[in-house]
């Protein structure tokens, strides 16, 4: 389990066995062997391929246990019911000014604008590895997003590591197991926590391997497209990583303003976790270190469970801004014009077609794909101007979406009453710190 130690205590600890520092000192390499050793570079994806696929191998598994515990932990179904009902409402809240500040951004700075691409000349078979995953998302609206929630059966959701269909399961079973009660109800439950401590232990064995991981992605990121490759589209890999940094900083940092706790110490205090999400472009590997870091920072553990994991599927900040800004950036780049009404089509449809972003391959693509589905007058094939830069800004969404979901835990727990402050307070000013690799 973690611990919280003192400072003196991780003071006497050697700078080699730091997490943080062994995670860049990869990202530098990587960088250096990228530059120096392309070909040699390239074929590190290998270590990234394989830190991802050990990741996604128990994610499923953990989104089930902590939700089951949370909500039966929580004993009370009504506070169940309105810690979710809050947590859903700031979701949808957040979703829209994040879709919002996307739209106006590219509108602002009008990254596609000179671009004059010409759609038929552009090559289909960029997206042929897309269309498989497609189906998921296009067409069937609304109905058929909350009939694909519901899985076929609970054992393919997790083999398959769909999240959403895991996340319904869960909810269904934790509810079950609550009402159910008595000592059943608490054998069952002690099985499942002690089931969850297990599959967090071995996460921690993992993310000791988040080095080569992070070595092999930036090595093969550097090594296979270069700096020159990203000419063409940098001024949209840098109207994202702008927008996203406007988003945390400005929109939730007032909101953790509001809950009396310091957005840049917020993150400081994650910037652990925050470093090897950036490198590989993917949170799950640092999911169950952020909840126990969020548990030792004065928020309730139920409050934890259930917010974190929902916020993987309903709460996607960054993914959002990156929806609508791609939109708009694919429509300038060819030249297309976009009506008010077009643009309010868009919003509605991000809205939904973004809660099933996490754990679709090819999300980013797929997804723009069934959001474009509304407004047919932009070229589809669009989507092949933004695939060779998908890498870098996925870093970026990782990272935003992260740290909404953390801030989004917070808020909804000082909002529900469930969150220490004064301890919070403590632990941001550094008086106490916590270490939580051991476990």
């Amino acid at each position: 389990m973690a611990t919280i130690t003192t400072s003196a205590e991780i003071a006497r600890k050697p700078l080699y066995s730091s997490l943080f520092v062994q995670v860049l000192v990869a990202l530098l390499l990587g960088i250096v062997l990228g530059m120096a050793v392309p070909n040699f570079a390239i074929g590190l994806k290998i270590f990234s391929d394989a830190f991802l696929k050990l990741i996604s191998m128990i994610v499923a598994p953990i989104v089930f246990c902590v939700v089951v515990h949370g909500i039966a932990g929580a004993g009370d179904l009504k506070k169940v019911g309105r810690v979710g009902v809050k947590a859903l409402v700031y979701f949808e809240v957040m979703t829209t000014v994040a879709l919002v500040v996307g739209l106006l951004l590219a509108y602002l700075f009008g990254p596609g604008h000179g671009m004059n691409i010409d759609p038929s000349s552009l090559d289909a078979k960029a997206l042929n590895t897309y269309a498989d995953n497609a189906h998921k998302l296009k067409g069937g609206g609304i109905g058929s997003f909350l009939l694909n929630i519901v899985p076929t059966t609970s054992i393919d959701a997790l083999s398959r590591n769909d999240v959403l269909q895991v996340l319904f399961f869960a909810i269904l079973f934790g509810v079950s197991l609550a009402l159910v009660g008595g000592e059943k109800g608490e054998r069952v439950g002690a099985f499942i926590d002690a089931v969850s401590t297990i599959l967090f232990r071995m996460m921690g064995l993992i993310v000791r391997l988040a080095p080569l991981g992070v070595l092999g992605a930036v090595a093969y990121t550097v090594g296979q497209y270069g700096v020159g490759s990203l000419k063409q589209l940098i001024s949209l890999v840098v109207l994202f990583y702008l927008a996203v940094a406007i988003f945390v900083l400005g929109v939730l940092g007032s909101v953790m303003a509001l809950a009396g706790l310091n957005i840049l110490k917020f993150l400081g205090y994650l910037r652990e976790e925050l470093t090897i999400v950036l490198a590989t472009a993917s949170s799950d590997a640092v999911l169950p270190q952020i909840m126990r870091k969020l548990e030792r920072l004065g928020v309730k553990d139920s409050v934890v469970g259930l917010v974190i994991p929902t916020g993987y599927s309903f709460n996607l900040d960054a993914f959002s801004i990156y929806l609508t800004l791609a939109v708009v950036f694919i429509a300038q780049a060819t030249n297309t014009p976009l009506s008010f009404g077009d643009l309010l089509l868009v919003l509605g449809v991000s809205l939904v077609t973004s809660k099933g972003a996490h754990g679709v391959p090819g999300s980013a693509i797929v997804i723009l794909a069934a959001t474009l589905n509304a407004v047919p007058s932009i070229p589809a094939i669009g989507l092949v101007l933004v695939l060779s830069v998908d890498w870098f800004i996925g870093m970026a969404r990782a990272l935003g979406n992260l740290i909404g979901n953390c801030v989004a835990t917070v808020v909804v727990a000082a909002w529900e009453g469930d969150l220490d402050r004064a301890k919070a307070i403590r632990v941001l000013d550094g008086e106490e710190l916590v270490d939580v690799t051991a476990g």
